[in-house]
């Protein structure tokens, strides 16, 4: 009993948390705020939305190749299709249940192709590996890309509110001080409560993952081809770039933001999407907050409008193309039974 509830628990908290993020996200728009956010998505030109969502679709079948290039040093050679279609059904189950995705992709590899669960889930922590390596470079990327519009915004929003307390600390380069203090205090405690951060769960958690992150990037030499993984890798991150710069032509008042906005959106919103499931309700948000820095202020509408329009575009194209690609598995009989026979 005590196993079934616990995924219940944990699909409850999160949906939970999405729901009470986009209450108080929207409590405090003032109604004609409001009122311009609908506005936005009757007037939002949707051609660019379409060709996001193709975007999109491009992304996953880089995602389905790059799998199937780490499952033939094991002697696999699943087909793209039964790749993409395990991808999305991947997807599709992260959208209900938090990390089910990885093991049901794994399943459908099994029932199509015959190829073990555990020796393709290895390949799945693989993967997550370099896709983490990945993200933390865009985010150093971006820190160091935008570094002064971020210091900008740290003495325009937030400097205001910490002067009233401590009015003896400079605004000069303040970004880089509150950076600089929140290294020095955290190297802090670790030097006088170290021992005890060590054998906290959270320590091993983090450990395990920076350990596995690390066996992933080492496995890499063991592909025939590194390089073709490689650049397929940054492929995936390329379309998730352009799923995001090209919607935000699908509003007037973003179409002119630039590609350095929509790197930031990615990264920022990237963090929305792992915390939530999908992201739902934190992804606008984040977006919204994170096109203040680009001039378009909260009262206006259009960040949330943009963070909405973007968001539903890949859930959208996730529930579409995931529930399709579960349907044709589940009629998918014939494959299941030749590989009965075989067995």
């Amino acid at each position: 009993m005590k196993k079934k509830l616990i995924p219940i628990l944990k699909l409850v908290s999160a949906l939970g948390l999405g729901v009470f993020i986009i209450y108080l996200s929207l409590k405090d728009l003032s109604p004609q705020a409001k009122e311009d956010i609908i506005n936005s998505f009757k007037l939002a030109d949707y051609s660019w939305v379409l060709f996001s969502i193709f975007i999109g679709i491009l992304s996953h079948i880089t995602r389905a190749i790059r799998w199937k290039i780490l499952l033939q040093p094991m002697g696999y050679n699943p087909s793209i299709k039964t790749s993409f279609l395990a991808v999305m059904i991947g997807y599709f189950a992260n959208l209900g249940i938090p990390r089910s995705g990885e093991v049901a992709r794994c399943s459908i590899l099994f029932k199509e192709e015959g190829i073990p669960v555990n020796k393709s889930f290895g390949t799945v922590i693989v993967e997550r590996s370099i896709d983490m390596v990945l993200f933390f470079s865009l985010f150093l990327i971006t820190f160091l890309v935008e570094y002064k519009r971020l210091d900008e915004y740290v003495r325009t929003h937030i400097y205001p509110a910490i002067n009233e307390k401590f009015s003896f600390i400079s605004v000069d380069m303040l970004f880089g001080k509150l950076l600089l203090a929140t290294v020095i205090i955290g190297v802090i405690i670790y030097f006088v409560f170290g021992k005890r951060i060590k054998k906290s769960s959270l320590f091993q958690k983090i450990f395990k993952m920076l350990l596995g992150v690390w066996e992933g990037l080492k496995s890499i030499s063991k592909i025939k081809n590194p390089f073709l993984f490689i650049s397929y890798s940054l492929l995936i991150w390329l379309f998730y770039f352009l799923m995001i710069y090209t919607c935000l032509f699908s509003l007037p008042e973003t179409s002119g933001l630039g590609m350095s906005a929509a790197l930031t959106v990615l990264v920022l919103g990237s963090i929305g999407i792992m915390i939530t499931p999908g992201g739902i309700g934190l992804y606008p948000v984040i977006v919204a907050q994170t096109l203040v820095l680009y001039g378009i202020t909260k009262d206006s509408g259009y960040g949330d409008a943009i963070g909405w329009i973007t968001w539903s575009a890949q859930t959208l194209m996730i529930i579409v193309f995931g529930a399709a690609s579960l349907i044709y598995v589940s009629l998918n009989k014939k494959k299941t039974n030749e590989l009965s026979s075989k067995n």
